[in-house]
């Protein structure tokens, strides 16, 4: 007898096994794709989790508002980085910014005492992230297993040392002597020059360009409203020309939370207080503000997020008036934008001589006829030296340049 086969059965054992093999390759699929999907999800968190620590880490200069800075800055800037592809916000809350005083040691969001904080740690967890082709794997299958939602996790920790290269903002301190402080004393008020054929003398201040290649206004501009010219050549050495104001001044008063045509609190972070001290003569001013314990110190106004009082606040300003909206400044989001390194120089050769720790006193004002208000720096002390308030952004490792965040963990 003759037997046939049936080609139906046939065709229906290479379904189920083209089915198989389709579902081998869908799950080696799942496993590339969604697991690629997770490691660059955890490379975006990290890179805000890093960025976060870092900014958080340059604001623990040890006074009493410290951690309230830092906790503002570092969420600031975790923010500004996206995940999920570039998608999503981070989700970074306050509480996940803790400090300590040693790397290993306790990490509290309210470490005490504040003054003791030195470091930052930004740790997030990012949940609920479905799986894209494994989710289809888990109908296909019927397990649930494969289409569960997964978490990522970042963590970094940063302090404060020593530099080996930094960043400054574009103001040149002519020095006064080469004593140490330069002549100068601490809460003593640095007179600036405004007017670009101005001769600057000793104990004053002017714009520098720090290339010296005639980047002028512009070059100014982005370095007020980042972090500073980086990589200067070394001490004793030429650093630049004298710069003009022309352009600057809308930058210099983002600082103080005024913002002008496109600048913004986004690309340009105010301090957390806006609030000016004003002097229109040398026989006027009155020095100490940084260190004032009092209501009108430079504490307590940045404690209670005092803003720019507005302009005309003082008669002798001559209707001076600052260009720019500050009415509708959020201070409570500034960062530590007014306690500032700068290079001490040697005039009129711009010689680089030192880093001073300085205070910016007041927003830049004009009226009418094109007067500008004076300008007034307060000489904190030299950035170089443990405990100074003032850091930078640049490259650690030296021994006895200004502190800049690092990352050590």
């Amino acid at each position: 007898m003759k037997v046939h086969t049936s080609g139906h059965n046939q065709g229906g054992a290479v379904i189920i096994t083209v089915a198989l093999v389709l579902l081998f390759l869908l799950g080696f699929m799942g496993i590339a794709l969604d697991f690629g999907r997770l490691f660059i999800v955890k490379t975006e968190l990290q890179t805000a989790m890093d960025s976060c620590a870092l900014s958080a880490a340059q604001e623990l200069d040890g006074a009493s508002d410290a951690l309230t800075r830092a906790t503002s800055a570092g969420k600031t800037a975790a923010d500004l980085n996206k995940i999920n592809f570039q998608g999503g916000a981070t989700g970074i809350a306050q509480t996940d910014i803790v400090f300590s005083d040693s790397l290993i040691g306790t990490y509290s969001h309210t470490f005490t005492p504040v003054a003791n904080a030195r470091y930052a740690k930004c740790l997030h967890t990012k949940p609920g992230i479905a799986p894209w082709i494994l989710n289809a794997l888990g109908a296909f299958s019927g397990s649930a297993t494969y289409g569960a939602s997964h978490s990522v996790a970042a963590v970094a920790v940063a302090t404060r040392a020593p530099s080996q290269s930094n960043c400054l903002i574009p103001v040149g301190i002519c020095q006064k002597s080469t004593a140490p402080g330069w002549g100068f004393t601490r809460g003593e008020w640095v007179e600036g020059v405004t007017n670009d054929n101005d001769d600057v003398e000793s104990g004053q201040f002017h714009w520098v360009d720090f290339t010296g290649s005639g980047g002028g206004a512009r070059e100014i501009k982005d370095l007020l409203t980042s972090s500073g010219q980086c990589g200067l050549p070394g001490m004793d050495t030429n650093v630049g020309k004298a710069g003009k104001t022309n352009g600057a001044v809308a930058a210099w008063n983002t600082r103080f939370g005024i913002y002008q045509g496109s600048l913004n609190a986004a690309t340009a972070i105010p301090d957390q207080t806006g609030y000016a001290w004003y002097a229109d003569s040398a026989a006027a001013v009155n020095p100490g503000r940084y260190d004032d314990p009092g209501s009108n110190g430079f504490a307590a106004k940045r404690n209670s997020f005092a803003p720019y009082e507005g302009d005309n606040k003082n008669p002798d300003t001559k209707n001076l008036k600052t260009q720019g909206n500050f009415n509708a400044t959020d201070y409570t989001k500034g960062a530590n934008r007014r306690v500032v390194t700068t290079a001490v120089v040697d005039c009129p050769s711009i010689t680089l001589k030192g880093f001073g720790c300085m205070l910016m006193l007041h927003p830049l004002e004009k009226n009418a006829s094109g007067k500008k208000s004076k300008m007034w720096l307060e000489f904190i002390g030299d950035a170089t030296l443990a405990g100074s308030p003032c850091a930078t952004a640049g490259l650690a490792g030296g021994t006895n340049g200004p502190r800049v965040p690092t990352l050590v963990q």
